[in-house]
């Protein structure tokens, strides 16, 4: 039936999606406002597109969704325009939709133009009500002003920005995506230009953002470092133009890549065709570099290289750093899916056998990394198949991409051990995270980071392996065809590329508890910290 999905649509009109007053009895208010900041952060997956043919838009849409739900199960969404602002938003992953379904959605969100947009929520409430709440795209308007939002990010000072929004009266507390969307539509009153280069200097985090005018405009900016990636494509014979977070947004559509948005940039498609303004140049980029390890799909290109041929090379790396280990090894297997690439490489490199003994149930979709803890150890022991009798006595060494607490890394030693495997050596793509992540990536305090509690020794004894090798920071960053200074390495390093993050990690890091589990952002001290910022 398709009555349930147009009374989510009558609901979720309103802005002020994330409204948790109830809350307020129960805790003090200030301290709610601190956990809101980093209970909705996100990093996402968007999608625009603008059909200068009059065609309808719903099928770009849905299609470069679909090729980028690796980047958000938790909810999606799509927005249109065609006489008003057509939206519609529900839970789970893109589904599957054929026939006279496929018919109804296209027959609703129509238009030429719209936006679209994947989540995964970096921790909060799991509940279908909550994950429908924080679904984008938005809906934000201001003195007669209206425009559709979606993006990838996440907002460092929101509490800032929430309270400059509170000053001006009218603004209930709400998620960074929300405050965004509103601090952006109260900014453009004297100019989009105008406005979204407001955004790019009060605004600190990491954002790549895709909007909708009710004038059929499509526009797109990224922070002026570039944190999160997003690309521009377009058909032909020019009649669509598009925006997407990942370039498979753009394959599966058959569109062109022609560029990235670059840092710091507004890029504009109207019925006059494609505007670009650089807005706000920085002396370096700070592009997340854990998108080359985990979050990108080996087939997307970012920065000019092929995410699965960066992948390769670190598995080049690893092997040429660790022959030794290789040397006394027997086999090796590959986390599926994100590590196939770097094993390949490894094989390719030193001649040792690489056997997929590892394997993925196809329909256990969901990625360990971004679950719940609770959730994360039972999926991936439902997720990773091993095919038994293949390993008794052998000594294994296994890819993976990153160690993040370790609960995925010791699921899969105690089945390997379970298997009959004899010695199990980690090497690890990803070089040992230390520091938590403000812009985006599901890891905000230190005591949850293996690597920040432990050195390489200690994180082999706390998985169960009997060695742990990660990829030097420099082979990592060559790989990349990228420098230093143009990557974010603030989970490695403790180097963070905008002032307010570094000093709450600083902060946090010398009163770090290990036993202390509250997020950097709920530390009363931080508060205050932030207040003078």
């Amino acid at each position: 039936m398709y009555c349930k999905p147009f009374a989510i649509l009558r609901k979720s009109f309103n802005i002020n999606v994330c409204n948790f007053t109830g809350f307020v009895l129960i805790i003090f208010k200030y301290l709610l406002e601190m956990v809101f900041a980093v209970m909705l952060a996100e990093s996402c997956g968007v999608f625009g597109a603008k059909c200068l043919d009059g065609r309808c838009v719903f099928d770009f849409l849905y299609w470069g969704l679909v090729a980028q739900n690796h980047r958000g199960h938790e909810s999606y969404g799509f927005l249109t325009y065609a006489e008003g602002f057509r939206r519609h938003v529900n839970v789970g992953l893109v589904p599957q939709i054929f026939g006279e379904r496929y018919a109804r959605w296209r027959g609703f969100l129509q238009g030429s133009a719209g936006i679209a947009h994947v989540r995964y929520g970096t921790s909060g409430e799991r509940g279908s009500p909550s994950r429908l709440n924080y679904a984008q795209p938005l809906i934000a308007s201001h003195a007669g002003e209206k425009l559709g939002f979606a993006f990838n990010g996440n907002i460092v000072n929101v509490n800032e920005l929430r309270s400059r929004l509170n000053a001006s009266g009218g603004f209930e507390a709400g998620c960074d995506a929300v405050v965004f969307a509103k601090y952006l539509v109260e900014s453009i009153g004297g100019g989009l230009t105008s406005g979204v280069e407001r955004c790019m200097s009060d605004v600190e985090g990491a954002f790549s953002v895709i909007g909708l005018r009710p004038n059929g405009e499509i526009f797109a900016f990224r922070d002026p470092l570039g944190i999160r990636p997003l690309s521009i494509g377009v058909s032909g014979e020019g009649s669509v133009n598009a925006f997407s977070s990942e370039t498979v947004g753009l394959d599966i559509n058959g569109l062109r890549f022609t560029s990235d948005v670059k840092p710091g940039e507004i890029v504009v498609f109207s019925k006059d065709g494609v505007e670009r303004e650089m807005l706000v140049k920085k002396n370096r980029a700070a592009f997340c570099a854990f998108e080359y390890a985990y979050f990108a799909r080996p087939d997307s290109m970012l920065n000019g290289k092929y995410v699965f041929s960066v992948r390769e090379e670190f598995g080049r790396n690893l092997g040429r750093r660790f022959r030794d280990v290789v040397e006394k090894s027997d086999v090796i297997l590959s986390m599926p899916e994100t590590a196939e690439d770097a094993a390949y490489g490894l094989h390719e490199e030193t001649g040792l056998k690489w056997e997929r003994i590892l394997r993925r149930h196809r329909y256990v979709t969901q990625r360990a990394f971004i679950l719940e803890p609770s959730e994360r150890v039972s999926t991936i022991d439902k997720k990773v198949n091993i095919m038994n009798g293949r390993l008794k006595g052998k000594k294994v060494i296994v890819v993976d991409d990153s160690i993040v607490r370790g609960d995925t890394t010791r699921t899969v030693v105690r089945k390997l051990r379970r298997a009959g495997a004899e010695k199990i050596y980690l090497f690890i793509t990803f070089p040992r995270i230390t520091h938590p992540c403000f812009y985006g990536v599901d890891m905000a305090t230190f005591t949850e980071l293996i690597g920040f509690r432990f050195d390489e020794e200690g994180v082999a004894k706390q998985v169960g392996a009997d060695g742990v090798f990660y990829q030097p920071l420099e082979d990592y960053v060559r790989a990349t065809g990228m420098r230093f200074n143009e990557l974010c390495l603030a989970c490695v390093t403790g180097e963070y590329p905008t002032e307010l993050a570094q000093k709450m990690a600083d902060a946090a890091k010398a009163s770090a508890d290990v036993k202390d589990a509250r997020r950097i952002y709920e530390r009363a001290e931080l508060t205050k910290r932030e207040g003078s910022a």
